[in-house]
């Protein structure tokens, strides 16, 4: 249920909730817009210019797209289990699975993929529910190594497996498009639990299925 954020004041704030609702989308409060045309005159340009009007409604709606995850439990995407897999309990991996999330630094974008790979204790999930954890990690203000951490850490402790093993490849928009400004630079993480952090050769073998070395 969304709830309306804008403060109750004169008919103009009525009327922009109005024509927000209109439109069949989430309420933007005005402190929200306020903040975003701030941002832009700040940053050299002219907010009541035509192409720019609208702007502060979607880059905040945007934002809360962005940020999405703060809103959910990625852990609940593992309360169904399978148990009846045929006896399997070699390595399940998911390769490459593409995400994209956004820096707690500088708000820029990071855009990357992750392979994720769990050892079974008799318990499966569905496939696409590990692409979901991570979603749930990456749509929020983030670094890699913490959402490297945090997908693992939440495959262990929901499904119990022995082992856990995150591998993300990542290139940062505030190193591209900032600072040094240096183009096509990937940053790797890791994180192995269980028979992965412990044996080396579980972990060798799970590496090689991911493609690394």
């Amino acid at each position: 249920m969304v709830r309306n954020l804008c403060p109750v004041g004169d008919d103009h704030e009525h009327d922009h909730d109005h024509d927000v609702l209109e439109e069949g989308k989430i309420p933007v409060p005005d402190h929200v817009l306020a903040a975003v045309r701030t941002l832009l005159e700040w940053s050299g340009d002219d907010p009541q210019r035509e192409g720019l009007l609208d702007t502060p409604k979607r880059v905040a709606r945007a934002w809360k797209e962005y940020c999405s995850g703060y809103e959910m439990d990625p852990g609940l995407h593992l309360s169904r289990t399978f148990e009846e897999v045929g006896g399997y309990d070699e390595v399940v991996l998911l390769k490459n699975i593409p995400f994209q999330s956004h820096c707690e630094h500088h708000l820029a974008p990071i855009t990357g993929t992750a392979s994720i790979a769990y050892l079974p204790n008799e318990r499966v999930v569905g496939i696409s529910k590990l692409a979901r954890v991570l979603n749930g990690f990456a749509q929020r203000l983030q670094v890699q190594e913490r959402l490297t951490a945090e997908v693992a850490q939440c495959i262990q402790d929901h499904l119990h497996p022995r082992g856990v093993a995150v591998v993300i490849e990542a290139q940062h928009g505030c190193m591209t498009g900032r600072g040094v400004r240096t183009h096509g630079v990937n940053m790797v993480t890791s994180r192995m639990l269980g028979v992965f952090l412990d044996d080396p050769r579980s972990r060798r073998e799970v590496l090689s299925l991911m493609g690394r070395p």
